[in-house]
Parts: structure tokens; C-alpha cells; sequence
């Protein structure tokens, strides 16, 4: 159990603080959306019903879309982009690893399968990472635009007003307010993660340069 633990700290760590940051926002939320519905004249809902809820569910997936492009892009992007000096980035002057022909190790009997394998198993698993992350998006996505239409329609049905189809709040100024206000903070942050990495350390990660490289030194 302690080797498990040692092995897999990192992941183990992300995924409890990911865990009470969400039990966070359900609770946070739970009492701005009672707070909301009493100054509405409205009844208030169990906590079960709140986290049913388009409102909850919107607020989600529209987080966890925006985390999986941001994913997609820097994994595809920095297969064919360099950015010299940056921690984040493969060397310009240099040949990389990553670039490695996975055909050169098909006898070797440690690489995985669809190495041995080759052809179009060997391709798609070249590209596996970057797929699955584009389809985790295109879930979230989905689930984004279907928890928000709810959404807009349980106001409009407070207020009065007719609701709306899933294609007509697809084309809604609301639905890509909610999305790009998300998009643009997340490659931001990823931007500027590529620069500070050019100059400034962090002894011990490996998304840093040692802290004796120069500046100019791209990678680990």
C-alpha cells in the first residue's frame, strides 16, 4: 500500500484536490442558488434537486470542456511548435525523442502492443492521447450545451417566457458567453506558463529547467 501510494502521489493528490474543490462548489452553490430562489419568491430545493439541476450541471461541464481543449490543444500544438528557451517546449536545434519512429522498436518485446503490431493500430496508437483528449471534449462539449439549455430554460419558465430548443441555444450569444469566458482563461494560463518557464525555476518539478540551465535552454 505504501508503494502505491509513493508511486502514484501525484495523481493521488490532483484527483483529492479535484474531488474538494467540487464538494466545494456544490456546497458554495447550493446556497447562492437558495439565496437566489428566495429573493425570486421561490420555494427552496433540496440539496439532491440543486445538484440534478441545470444550473450545477452547466456550471461543470462548461469548466471541465474548457480544461480538455486547453489539454488537447498544448498536447497537439507542441507536437509540431517549439517555443525556445521554455521548459514547456521539445529543443528547435535539437532532435527529440518524442520524434523517435516507434517502427525502429517493433521487435523489441517490452514496447506495447500496436508497436509490435504496427500499421494503422500503430498509428492510431501515435495518436492516442490527443484523440482521446479531443473526445473527452467533445463530450463535455455536449453535455455543456444540453445542461445549459435546461438551465436557460428553468429561468425562462420562472420568468414566464417561452423556452428554447437545444439547436437554438447552441446559437445563442448566452452558451458561447459561458464557453469562451472559460477558453480564453484557459490558454492564458497555458501561455503563460510557456513564457515563465523561460526564465524562472521551480527546483524539483520536471515541468521546470534545472535551476543552474540558462535561459536559453529549451526542455529538461
Amino acid at each position: 500500500m505504501v508503494k502505491f501510494v509513493k508511486d502514484n502521489g501525484l495523481l493521488i493528490a490532483v484527483f483529492c484536490i479535484f474531488l474538494g474543490c467540487l464538494i466545494g462548489q456544490s456546497i458554495a452553490g447550493y446556497f447562492a442558488d437558495q439565496q437566489d430562489r428566495l429573493m425570486h419568491g421561490l420555494s427552496s430545493r433540496p440539496f439532491v434537486s440543486f445538484l440534478g439541476s441545470g444550473e450545477f450541471l452547466e456550471s461543470v461541464f462548461e469548466n471541465w470542456e474548457s480544461e480538455f481543449l486547453e489539454k488537447w490543444a498544448y498536447v497537439f500544438l507542441t507536437a509540431y511548435l517549439v517555443q525556445r528557451g521554455s521548459a514547456e517546449s521539445k529543443d528547435p536545434d535539437a532532435d527529440s525523442p518524442e520524434n523517435d519512429d516507434p517502427k525502429l522498436h517493433r521487435r523489441d518485446p517490452n514496447a506495447p502492443w500496436p508497436v509490435r503490431r504496427g500499421g494503422a493500430v500503430l498509428w492510431a496508437y501515435s495518436h492516442s492521447l490527443g484523440f482521446v483528449l479531443l473526445l473527452i471534449f467533445a463530450f463535455t462539449f455536449m453535455i455543456h450545451l444540453w445542461q445549459s439549455t435546461r438551465h436557460a430554460n428553468e429561468q425562462a419558465i420562472q420568468h414566464g417566457q417561452p423556452v428554447e430548443s437545444l439547436l437554438a441555444h447552441l446559437a445563442s450569444g448566452q452558451f458561447w458567453f459561458e464557453s469562451f469566458q472559460n477558453w480564453q482563461s484557459e490558454f492564458l494560463s497555458t501561455g503563460v506558463l510557456v513564457l515563465l518557464a523561460i526564465w524562472l525555476r521551480e527546483r524539483g518539478s520536471p515541468e521546470s529547467k534545472r535551476v543552474a540551465d540558462p535561459h536559453d535552454k529549451t526542455g529538461h
